[in-house]
């Protein structure tokens, strides 16, 4: 039986990197046990399961053995998502020039009648 907590560290939501590895491993999982034969979980035990224990333990050297240590690649990770947010803003911008600001159009009157007269239901101006 493969027990997880020996071979992925509790800290795994830290790494994102981790996180992307162990979701396709679920997903491979989740179609060996769709298939109608156990070929994909031959695969599944034989090629996924090693490839993502070496994956893991080549990218996870030292990092988390006895106190968690940051990610190494973090800097760099969250300069890129900054960057992305900057780039939305701008694209953003780029948008609302290229088309003006969003204006709505005023509602038109409620109007309701009475004694034969139009009459605005909100500011209560009659209309003959």
């Amino acid at each position: 039986m493969w027990e997880s907590t020996t071979v992925i560290p509790a800290c795994w939501p830290l790494h994102p990197h981790l996180v992307h590895e162990i979701a396709v491993l679920a997903d491979q999982r989740r179609k060996a046990g769709e298939a109608f034969t156990s070929d994909l979980f031959e695969e599944w035990h034989r090629y996924s399961v090693p490839y993502f224990v070496d994956r893991m333990k080549a990218r996870m050297r030292g990092l988390c053995d006895e106190k968690h240590q940051p990610w190494p690649g973090k800097g760099r990770y969250a300069r890129h998502i900054d960057w992305a947010e900057k780039r939305q803003e701008s694209f953003a911008l780029d948008i609302e020039s290229m088309h003006g600001p969003e204006t709505t159009t005023p509602a038109a009157p409620r109007l309701t009648l009475v004694d034969g007269n139009l009459v605005d239901e909100d500011s209560g101006e009659i209309y003959e």
